[in-house]
């Protein structure tokens, strides 16, 4: 007998990666109704009872779009079908704030998942970010130039926010191919082809990119991504071994000399938890240029200063003040 179909079993196999070991929990696929988050209901339909684990969905409607509640009741009605239970249509109002529209909606819609997931009971909540998402992420970060944790990308487990990406190893067009084989109809969302909007643009020129430089483009930005993430991680990990070393006050400018670079500015964002890469940038001068400087005034009325040999911590004059 013939087996699913190949799209099928890659998104199932997927699944079961990430679902292995929870036998007896629950957790909530975030639906939005496209052809990603659909073939991901799907294979949580298929996969969870198979490993004694619970399958919910979770529909947000942002009401952004002109016919928006049937778009929801018509995902929601979609994973009921698939046998994912609850599956709820959640209606969420999105502040216009500063960051922009991308950003509110993005809050928003975690902040909804998050309580429904709490009021369902659920230990995760599985999300169908793609290959492609992810490719679109580091892309996105290289381009804002803000260093390794920026094109590090998306993890498959954030565990601080309750959050697993089973997909990221798994393309759009393969999510689309899964839905077609299963009888599934998708929803195309029209925000997906604004330009107004950043990840758009760099979703166009992607495809732009892979002409260009031949395939593989999409699949190295996301290898990049896990590269990058593994190192960001030992790196946070050496300094918060580092940070704890050093413990209280006054800190020997040898004991900090004597950390690297990537380590130190680490530790000292640590440190002090507010500070912007202009206040680091002067911490190190503290370190390597020093001539005597009166001190750095960092975010939370702090002032940092050298005085015979050690970095000394005391309260500011000012406010948030570079004091050279």
């Amino acid at each position: 007998m013939p087996g699913p179909d190949p799209a099928v079993a890659a998104t199932r196999s997927a699944v079961r990666r990430v679902l292995d070991g929870a036998a007896g929990q629950r957790v909530v696929v975030a639906c939005s109704g496209g052809a990603d988050s659909l073939a991901l209901a799907a294979a949580v339909a298929f996969e969870a009872p198979r490993l004694s684990v619970a399958g919910a969905a979770v529909v947000v409607d942002h009401g952004l779009q002109s016919g928006s509640g049937q778009v929801a009741a018509r995902a929601a009605q979609q994973c009921g079908a698939l046998g994912l239970e609850p599956s709820l249509v959640v209606r969420v109002q999105v502040a216009q704030q500063g960051s922009g529209p991308e950003d509110a909606a993005r809050n928003a819609r975690y902040s909804v998942l998050t309580d429904a997931a709490q009021d369902l009971g659920a230990s995760a909540i599985l999300l169908a970010h793609t290959r492609d998402d992810q490719a679109e992420t580091v892309l996105l970060g290289l381009a804002r130039g803000s260093g390794l944790r920026s094109i590090a990308g998306m993890a498959t487990f954030d565990a601080q926010r309750g959050l697993v990406r089973p997909f990221l190893d798994i393309t759009r067009a393969q999510t689309e191919a899964a839905c077609a084989a299963q009888g599934l109809t998708w929803w195309d969302d029209p925000h997906n082809r604004d330009p107004r909007y950043t990840r758009v643009r760099a979703r166009q020129i992607l495809p732009a990119l892979e002409d260009a430089l031949g395939p593989g483009v999409v699949a190295g930005l996301a290898r990049t991504a896990s590269l990058a993430r593994s190192d960001a991680d030992g790196l946070d990990e050496l300094a918060a071994t580092a940070t704890a070393a050093l413990g209280a006050p006054p800190w020997p400018v040898r004991e900090l000399s004597r950390l690297v670079e990537p380590v130190r500015r680490r530790v000292w964002r640590r440190l002090f938890p507010e500070t912007a890469k202009v206040h680091i940038d002067a911490l190190e001068r503290l370190l390597g240029d020093w001539h005597g400087q009166v001190g750095i005034d960092v975010p939370g009325g702090v002032r940092v200063s050298r005085r015979e040999g050690r970095i000394e911590v005391g309260p500011s004059p000012g406010r948030s003040r570079l004091v050279e």
